[in-house]
């Protein structure tokens, strides 16, 4: 049995990812910050809820010794986790953008690792984003060219650079960052945009049932390998 968590699950992306990663078979870990949607949308799903804020180091760390009591080891981990940040930038609103997208990464990634370490094909999928692709935003064919959330992407290209350094500083473990796809979830409604959460998620999913063999320290969308 795949034992798997995922940070901010509760609803979207990673609220879909968890229902299919539930079908197929994987003893998924729903995390979220809040207790009540958490519970909700675990029960939903025959998901195990476990509380977990990324700005939090105590919180982290008491969900991953949660998963380490009852499971002894972690086999994926999806950061999925994150914020739009739109509106005035300023710097208590980078700091709050950059902890959640980033930082969080580092939190849970790092109070992870001793239980990855004892998986047979440890896996983890940052949901990162083409907004934080230089190629991209400065590309005007891309429809990222036009979107002005600076905020959203430098901590996303910050999180693309983190799971290029940990694949290269961790090469037991698969990581990789992935650009959903232009999703209508929470984050997008302003913007009347996107596709259902759950044709996004598959591409999650792809990233997160990789073979032993797989590909590490891309940053990959629908269709396979991104510039960025």
């Amino acid at each position: 049995m795949t034992v798997t968590l995922i940070t901010g699950a509760n609803k979207g992306i990673g609220f879909e990812t968890a229902r299919q990663l539930v079908e197929l078979g994987h003893t998924v870990y729903l995390g979220a910050r809040d207790a009540g949607r958490g519970e909700k949308a675990a029960a939903d799903l025959g998901a195990r809820f476990v509380q977990l804020d990324v700005t939090d180091d105590a919180s982290v760390r008491d969900a991953l010794a949660a998963i380490d009591a009852a499971e002894g080891r972690l086999d994926v981990l999806v950061n999925n986790a994150g914020v739009l940040g739109a509106g005035p930038v300023d710097g208590p609103a980078a700091l709050r953008v950059f902890d959640i997208n980033a930082v969080g990464i580092v939190r849970v990634t790092e109070a992870a690792l001793p239980l990855l370490r004892r998986s047979a094909n440890p896996t983890v999928v940052n949901v990162s984003s083409s907004m934080g692709s230089f190629w991209a935003v400065t590309n005007p064919d891309r429809p990222e060219f036009g979107l002005p959330l600076a905020l959203y992407a430098a901590s996303k290209a910050a999180a693309t650079m983190l799971t290029v350094q940990y694949a290269k500083s961790q090469p037991g473990i698969k990581f990789n960052a992935l650009e959903p796809g232009p999703t209508a979830t929470d984050m997008t409604a302003a913007f009347g945009i996107g596709r259902p959460p759950a044709e996004s998620a598959r591409t999650v999913v792809r990233l997160a049932t990789l073979g032993p063999d797989g590909p590490t320290g891309t940053l990959q969308d629908e269709n396979g390998v991104l510039n960025w």
